[in-house]
């Protein structure tokens, strides 16, 4: 029989408890598969640890199996290292991962496994979700829940994050082996965004459950809250530098590009630059009259001189590549229809870094 091992880490989560492992118990199970739940107790001061030991004759009662690891440490140390420890005590060939603020759909493990057994070893499978309050982050939630499937290894340079949201994740443990774990630098690390690069630069797929099987919940003690957005562009940089620019199949990157945004963003992604790359910036493009014709000059403090004048066209004289760094859905359509003007190819004659 399949097993699923559900992993959970838990800080401090004793308000979440209840909704949680609730779900968890209405999971629609087949003869085919049995669940399992391993929760990491991540050093909590609160009554987390009682209130899961409470739980175990629950699950018991419904052939579920309830581990609590507690941590050997005073103080937390960090959603990946818990994960880490939690897959390592667990006895599933496939990983649910559930964060204890969220709640499940009754068919969650059921779909997700479905698709991993017809999908094979190699995959991230997440699914659609609904948000909770109902209206919060709707930009992100319309982009995570819409997203064409032939994007979701492509459009993966936005600030939003991963494709597949880390709460919907469900995977065959050889994915989690093969990508070596969750980095345990601990708070303020995103360690989803890190094991997602490192799982597409291994050769990894994603696939996404097209129903909500996530009430993934919005709250501002979310631990996604003490990841600072610097730390976040460093590593979307990092990863586009090595996997675009640097691959040697995609010369056209060396010959040079453009930067589509001659404002904020698109200087702040020039400025963020090496300077090999920054010299290989052919122009930027805007849709601003009072931009166009002009020119973006870099101009270095530290050297008390400019460095490069580079100019500024209109967005009808872009040739690819191109960066763009523009977010979706904010200009009630008219970025997206100038860009479809130009019939070009996401993640060949350009790529979203917004």
């Amino acid at each position: 029989m399949t097993k699923v091992s559900v992993i959970i880490t838990v800080l401090n989560g004793t308000k979440w408890i209840e909704s949680c492992f609730s779900s968890i118990l209405k999971q629609n199970v087949t003869p085919e598969f049995d669940i399992e739940i391993v929760v990491f107790d991540d050093a909590s001061k609160d009554d987390t640890a009682r209130q899961i030991s409470e739980w175990k004759e629950k699950f018991q009662a419904k052939n579920m199996e309830l581990t609590l690891v507690k941590s050997d440490f005073s103080s937390p140390k960090g959603v990946g290292y818990g994960r880490n420890v939690a897959v390592e005590r667990c006895n599933g060939d496939w990983l649910c991962f559930q964060d204890i603020d969220d709640v499940m759909m009754p068919d969650r493990i059921r779909r997700q496994l479905e698709a991993g057994l017809q999908l094979g070893n190699n995959y991230i499978i997440g699914s659609k979700f609904t948000r909770v309050p109902q209206d919060s982050t709707f930009r992100f939630t319309k982009w995570a829940n819409n997203l064409p499937h032939d994007k979701l290894s492509v459009q993966i340079y936005t600030s939003n994050g991963p494709t597949l949201i880390m709460p919907t994740w469900f995977m065959h443990k050889d994915v989690f082996h093969r990508v070596g774990g969750f980095c345990e630098d601990g708070k303020g690390t995103p360690e989803d965004l890190i094991f997602f690069f490192k799982h597409l630069n291994v050769g990894g797929k994603l696939h996404r459950v097209d129903e909500p099987l996530l009430e993934y919940t919005y709250h501002s003690e979310a631990t996604s809250f003490s990841v600072k957005s610097e730390t976040i562009d460093k590593i979307r940089l990092q990863q586009l530098i090595e996997t675009e620019f640097n691959d040697k199949e995609k010369s056209q990157w060396k010959e040079g590009f453009m930067i589509w945004n001659a404002g904020r963003q698109g200087r702040k992604f020039y400025r963020s630059l090496p300077k090999e790359w920054q010299n290989r910036v052919t122009s930027f493009c805007d849709v601003d009259p009072k931009l166009i014709g002009t020119t973006f000059n870099h101009y270095e403090p530290e050297l008390r001189k400019t460095l490069r004048n580079v100019p500024i066209v209109s967005y009808k004289e872009v040739t690819s590549p191109v960066i763009i760094c523009m977010k979706l859905d904010l200009t009630d359509g008219a970025f997206e229809e100038n860009l479809a003007s130009l019939n070009m190819e996401e993640g060949r004659d350009f790529i979203l870094f917004s």
